[in-house]
């Protein structure tokens, strides 16, 4: 099934304003942007392609994001930093009147305060979006990042 304007411009505004989200450091927000139900990971591309389940991150519900948020707010200690994302348009590979699967390429950047800005981490985001009352969420996104390499602590939203 093929998918008109009016939805692709949809899909990408989703993904435009989750990276502005993110990006804003607006963290209590982006758990609005999945379903209850929903899946949010964050995996080397060699786990991924050799089908192990082994992530960096994996949250399983619209809760574990709240806990996640309250966690970078509340309680983790960090050396503070922004992030920037740079989010290749959207390819859709499959939809149906219910859901839309996806994937697009990102990169993210980090500026730590004192210090010039960095490739931090690039990759795929590979979404299952749906369609609800309140317009697409994300049902499932899987971060799959490129490189075996991160820094010793991923804090934000990817």
């Amino acid at each position: 099934m093929r998918i008109d304007f009016e939805d692709y411009f949809a899909l990408t505004q989703l993904y435009a304003d989750y990276a502005a989200i993110v990006d804003s450091g607006k963290y209590d927000l982006w758990p609005d942007f999945f379903t209850d139900d929903c899946i949010y990971r964050l995996q080397p591309r060699e786990n991924y392609e050799r089908g192990f389940p082994l992530a960096t991150l994996s949250f399983t519900s619209k809760g574990m994001l709240k806990d996640r948020v309250y966690g970078i707010q509340e309680t983790l200690f960090h050396d503070p930093y922004y992030q920037r994302h740079i989010v290749g348009s959207p390819v859709v590979r499959k939809a149906d009147a219910e859901r839309l699967e996806c994937e697009a390429n990102y990169a993210v950047f980090r500026t730590k305060l004192s210090d010039a800005s960095t490739v931090f981490n690039v990759g795929r985001y590979i979404d299952t979006i749906v369609r609800t009352p309140a317009g697409l969420k994300f049902a499932s996104r899987q971060c799959i990042y490129d490189s075996e390499m991160i820094p010793n602590s991923i804090i934000y939203p990817i």
